[in-house]
């Protein structure tokens, strides 16, 4: 067994038509040995050449919609009002925790992908935009954040 990346298409093609006359060996043989490596390799260059974003929340509710065929209303008792579903699948409004834990008992969408990447801007107030130096001196506080700051 000669061990090599696997760099080009058609190392990627040798490799796995390797596996798949491998694929049946006993387990904690050579062969079984040479599969698992082969397969590791074969994984990390098809990660690296053809990746795979993972989908954004918006996106597995409305395929898990499509999929159960549910409609804007059949996500309320989940979500909220209609006008929350709305603001919701608009993009216009995140997820919260107990959103997505009704969604992912109700649809079976994991948490992960429910969490997201949390690209849907949250609305701040004027008050959460300052800075925390200023902030503090309005509170008489701003010697105690200078000094922690050090």
């Amino acid at each position: 067994m000669r061990i090599q990346p696997v760099r080009t298409e058609a190392e990627h093609d040798a490799a796995v038509a390797r596996i798949t006359r491998l694929l049946g060996v006993e387990v904690g043989t050579a062969a079984s040995d040479e599969l698992e490596i082969l397969a590791t390799l074969v994984d990390a260059y098809e990660a690296k050449q053809f990746p795979m974003n993972t989908p954004d929340p918006l996106t597995m509710i409305k395929f898990q919609m499509e999929q159960q065929g549910l409609t804007r209303k059949d996500l309320e008792p989940m979500i909220g009002s209609r006008a929350r579903v709305s603001e919701i699948l608009t993009g216009k409004r995140a997820l919260t925790l107990p959103m997505i834990r009704r969604l992912h008992a109700d649809l079976g969408i994991p948490v992960e992908l429910l969490i997201g990447s949390g690209k849907v801007p949250h609305r701040t107030t004027h008050h959460n935009r300052r800075k925390p130096l200023v902030a503090a001196s309005r509170t008489g506080r701003a010697a105690a954040v200078q000094q922690s700051a050090r």
